[in-house]
C-alpha cells in the first residue's frame, strides 16, 4: 500500500512539471481540464471565439487605410468571388489582364527586389502586420544596400501568384508578403514567400519562407530584417529555396 501510494505521487509529479513545462512553451489547447463529460466553459467560449477570428480572417477585407498608408495600389486575381477563391485556389495564381496592364503601367520593369503584399487567406494578418512588418523590411533593404521596385497588393492571391508577376516584370528577387490559412491558436499570422527569379513552372523547393509572422510568434519587426538578409544571399549566390547555402 505504502509502495503503491508513493509510486503515484511520483507519477502525479512528473506529469504536473511535464505539463507545466508545455503550457509554457506552446500556445496549443493542452490541460485545460473537464467538468464531468465535457470541457470547462471557459475552455469552450475560447474555441469558439477564437473559432469566429478564424472565420473574420479569411471572409474579411484589409483595411483600406493600411494600403494607402504605405502608398500600395491594389490588383487582382482571377477569383470572382470569395467562395471562389477558396475552392478553386489556381484562380489566386493568376492575375487578371487588367491586373497586368496596371502592373506594367505603374512599376519597375526588372527591379532588384519587387515587394508585393496580399491578404491570401487572412486579412487580419496585413491588417495586424504590415505596419510592422514593412517599415523593417525597408531598412533591411537600405542596410544590405538593395534597391526596391514598386511595391503593390495583390487582393485574392494565391502563393504561385508571385510566378504570374515574375513574368511581367522579371525581378531578380520577389518577396510576398502574404496572410496565412488561419488556425485556432492564431488567426492573424503572415508569411513571406522570398524566391529568385520567379516565373511560371518554378517548383516550391525553390521558395524561402518566414512563417508565423504574428504577436505570439515572429515578430514581425524581426521577420522584416531577416528578410533583407535572405535577399542579400540570394542575389550574392543566384538561387533560392532548398539550394541556397546559409
Amino acid at each position: 500500500m505504502f509502495g503503491t501510494k508513493n509510486k503515484r505521487t511520483l507519477i502525479d509529479g512528473v506529469n504536473k512539471a511535464g505539463i507545466e513545462e508545455m503550457l509554457r512553451t506552446t500556445p496549443a489547447r493542452i490541460a485545460v481540464g473537464r467538468t464531468g463529460t465535457r470541457p470547462k466553459t471557459k475552455a469552450i467560449l475560447q474555441f469558439q471565439l477564437d473559432h469566429a477570428a478564424a472565420i473574420d480572417a479569411v471572409s474579411g477585407e484589409v483595411d483600406v487605410s493600411y494600403l494607402e498608408e504605405f502608398d500600395l495600389f491594389s490588383v487582382d486575381t482571377c477569383f470572382e468571388t470569395k467562395e471562389e477563391y477558396l475552392k478553386r485556389p489556381d484562380k489566386g495564381r493568376k492575375l487578371t489582364d487588367e491586373a497586368v496592364k496596371t502592373i506594367k503601367a505603374r512599376c519597375e520593369y526588372r527591379p532588384q527586389v519587387q515587394i508585393v503584399v496580399s491578404d491570401g487567406l487572412s486579412a487580419s494578418a496585413i491588417d495586424t502586420n504590415l505596419e510592422n512588418v514593412l517599415p523593417a523590411l525597408y531598412d533591411s533593404l537600405k542596410v544590405n544596400n538593395l534597391s526596391a521596385g514598386t511595391p503593390f497588393f495583390v487582393k485574392g492571391g494565391r502563393v504561385a501568384c508571385m510566378d504570374h508577376i515574375g513574368e511581367v516584370l522579371q525581378p531578380e528577387v520577389l518577396v510576398l508578403l502574404i496572410g496565412e490559412r488561419p488556425g485556432l491558436v492564431s488567426a492573424n499570422s503572415m508569411s513571406a514567400y522570398i524566391c529568385y527569379r520567379p516565373r511560371f513552372g518554378v517548383q516550391e523547393s525553390n521558395r524561402n519562407v518566414i512563417s508565423n509572422i504574428h504577436p505570439g510568434g515572429t515578430p514581425a519587426v524581426e521577420a522584416g530584417a531577416h528578410i533583407g538578409t535572405l535577399l542579400k544571399k540570394m542575389i550574392k549566390q543566384k538561387t533560392s529555396g532548398v539550394a541556397l547555402a546559409f
